[in-house]
């Protein structure tokens, strides 16, 4: 790639075009990075770059000699494939990657793939502390806002990558015909359905992570996801089921009794008690599975698996205890961007909660997650947005009592803090799990977080 033109589409705020960027000037490209954000717009990600070599910008607009008169187009994942831009490269013959398929490309190393609507950001982290701890060099890579290529490197010769895979990803993936070699998909619900034209299509990019591996590869499956059973007879690698109950047949990870258990298809050994696991919720009692799973897959020895669960407390921004402020716990879920996912924050706490809920759509159904908030909520605090109004109108249309009540809808994730602390007893929790998308009142969901710890921490 040294002294090719390569054409970067969406520089972005997020830090992945940031990583892609400083890769490609390093490796020598000549480099033409477009986004339709201003200048002012990008200044953080601008000032990152500052004095790379070889690196020109056209902002504000794109160009169309950018995209046909190039060597290759790298686009954000985000963009989809039925871009004209994208498209009039592929017409053009211009080769069109993501970072993904890209690093799976360079990549020579054992690569972990993990993938989920929700649950992979924990799952990935745990599978990469439990290799460190066996003594492996582990690298992360796309978990969060960890950019993706210029971690390459990062590697060494027997280094193991844990790499997060979206589904916009995984459609590159699909496109060049990469699979990792262990493969984790934590569960599938509806998501992204303002991006994907249907579920069929979302769950077709997610099963790109196991469709091209081969027999000695193996794919770790949530056993309890309707959606993910009907892949078993695509699976050509082998196959590890986790489940919370008992898994009679093959390579798995169960729960008999409240004890998890590994069984490599012969023998069924303990791993540890359920109890032991200081993560809160059932969902991340799957994640804990799914990362014993994949960590088995790869070698590792049972205790050290244990030994890491034991003393892992959890990432920010999800279930993260923020502050306890006179006697009130503030938990920031602001990763919760689906309903299933907050509707799964909301059942792990015994206690009262005020929740701060609602946001932008991604075009899901808002039912479950009303009446979850209806039954199991005591005050509930909206971020104003699409979102939110699906979520009342719901509740209204299920309970006439709150047909004329008034909801609390803010603005700022300022006042939803301060409203919600009003509500609140001693032994209470004020719980951020939106279940919606965060666009709009803030950057991404990391700034609706940023915004709730700092809201938090100016209490008195």
């Amino acid at each position: 790639m040294k002294g090719k033109k390569i054409t970067v589409m969406g520089l972005g705020l997020h830090g992945g075009g940031i990583g892609t960027v400083r890769f490609l000037s390093e490796i020598g490209a000549q480099v033409v990075v477009t986004d339709l954000k201003s200048k002012e717009e990008l200044a953080p990600s601008l000032k990152k770059l500052a004095g790379l070599k070889n690196v020109t910008y056209v902002l504000g607009q794109h160009w169309p000699e950018d995209f046909k008169k190039v060597d290759m187009v790298i686009k954000t994942p985000p963009v989809p494939w039925t871009n004209k831009y994208i498209k009039m490269a592929l017409e053009s013959n211009v080769s069109v990657e993501i970072d993904s398929s890209l690093f799976f490309k360079f990549c020579r190393n054992l690569i972990i793939g993990v993938t989920g609507t929700k649950g992979k950001t924990t799952t990935a982290h745990l599978i990469y502390k439990i290799l460190e701890a066996a003594g492996i060099s582990a690298v992360e890579v796309g978990v969060s806002q960890i950019s993706v290529l210029d971690k390459l490197k990062d590697l060494k010769k027997d280094s193991v990558v844990v790499f997060e895979l979206s589904s916009w990803r995984l459609s590159a993936l699909g496109k060049h015909k990469l699979s990792p070699q262990i493969a984790v998909i934590t569960n599938i619900f509806p998501d992204h359905l303002n991006y994907y034209k249907s579920m069929e299509e979302y769950i077709k990019d997610k099963k790109n992570i196991f469709l091209y591996q081969n027999r000695k590869d193996s794919s770790v499956i949530n056993g309890d996801n309707a959606i993910m059973r009907q892949f078993e007879g695509e699976i050509k690698s082998q196959l590890i089921k986790f489940s919370k109950n008992k898994v009679s047949k093959g390579k798995s990870v169960g729960i008999d009794n409240g004890i998890i258990y590994f069984s490599d298809g012969i023998d069924e050994r303990k791993v540890m008690e359920v109890r032991e696991i200081k993560l809160r919720g059932e969902h991340n009692l799957e994640n804990v599975l799914a990362a014993i799973a994949a960590t088995c897959a790869a070698g590792v020895k049972l205790e050290i698996i244990r030994k890491v669960i034991l003393e892992f407390e959890g990432i920010p921004n999800r279930l993260e205890l923020v502050r306890e402020v006179n006697g009130v716990k503030f938990i920031n879920d602001t990763s919760a961007t689906t309903p299933e996912a907050a509707i799964g924050g909301i059942n792990s706490f015994s206690e009262p909660i005020i929740l701060i809920a609602g946001g932008s759509d991604k075009n899901l159904d808002m039912t479950t997650f009303a009446k979850i908030i209806r039954d199991k909520v005591r005050k509930v605090i909206f971020l104003k947005g699409p979102a939110t109004d699906k979520i009342i109108s719901a509740i209204k249309e299920m309970d006439n009592n709150s047909a004329n009540s008034e909801f609390k809808i803010v603005g700022s994730m300022e006042e939803a803090v301060m409203l919600a602390q009003k509500e609140t007893e001693k032994g209470d929790v004020v719980l951020l799990s939106p279940g919606a998308a965060s666009f709009g009142l803030f950057t991404n969901e990391f700034d609706r977080g940023d915004k709730f710890r700092e809201a938090v921490n100016r209490l008195n």
